[in-house]
């Protein structure tokens, strides 16, 4: 039987199908271009402006240290690593000579700070570093909660030889002291621990920060 002149006798050439993404569409696995979406950097709001910019803009409005995850919901990015570099960058351009300021990880976070040495200069607007306010006993009070804690009250007083429930309870008010629980005892008095905020105002990134003697003791000031 002849075929028709109109009727094509073969079938129509195939398109090349490249065998590593037909494995990945079986597999379940996301298109390239999915995966890049989901791990890139950029923000569409803020076209071409580089990350550490987005980041010391965040750290300025920050009332306090901004967590690594927390800066990944904001930049709305899980690339950590890229948004760590840039932390590194940010470092290094603020401790540069004449920068009034400068990033540093706190408290569980990273901050932008005022450098001490103009501390008098913030003083005259109306700000005062937290720890210059303390009176002595309170710093005395405070030393002894963050070098013992979790410590009770009656070990507080034994050690500073006087009553310290109302310097620990102005410490509490402050936020720089919280009550950590109570102890197996008769009566269960509380225990007493530092706050996140005792570590933001020191400048120290976790307890483990105290400065200590060979000894593993605080070291004398």
């Amino acid at each position: 039987m002849s075929h028709d002149d109109t009727t094509p006798t073969d079938d129509p050439p195939r398109p090349e199908i490249d065998a590593a993404l037909l494995r990945e569409a079986a597999a379940g696995a996301p298109a390239a271009d999915e995966s890049a979406a989901a791990s890139s950097t950029e923000d569409a709001e803020l076209p071409g402006v580089p990350l550490s910019a987005r980041i010391e803009a965040l750290l300025f409005v920050a009332s306090e240290p901004v967590p690594l995850r927390r800066l990944k919901e904001l930049l709305r990015t899980d690339d950590g690593p890229a948004i760590r570099e840039a932390l590194d960058l940010l470092i290094e351009e603020h401790a540069a000579p004449g920068r009034a300021t400068r990033v540093e990880e706190v408290a569980g976070g990273f901050q932008l700070r005022t450098r001490p040495e103009f501390a008098p200069l913030v003083a005259r607007a109306g700000r005062r570093v937290e720890a210059e306010k303390l009176s002595a006993a309170a710093l005395e009070t405070l030393a002894i909660v963050a070098y013992r804690q979790p410590v009770l009250r009656a070990d507080i007083e034994r050690i500073r030889g006087v009553a310290s429930g109302e310097v620990l309870r102005a410490l509490v008010e402050r936020g720089l002291v919280r009550v950590a629980g109570r102890a197996d005892q008769p009566g269960a008095p509380l225990y007493y621990g530092t706050t996140t905020r005792f570590l933001e105002v020191f400048g120290l990134r976790d307890i483990a920060d105290l400065p200590r003697d060979a000894d593993g003791m605080r070291t004398a000031s």
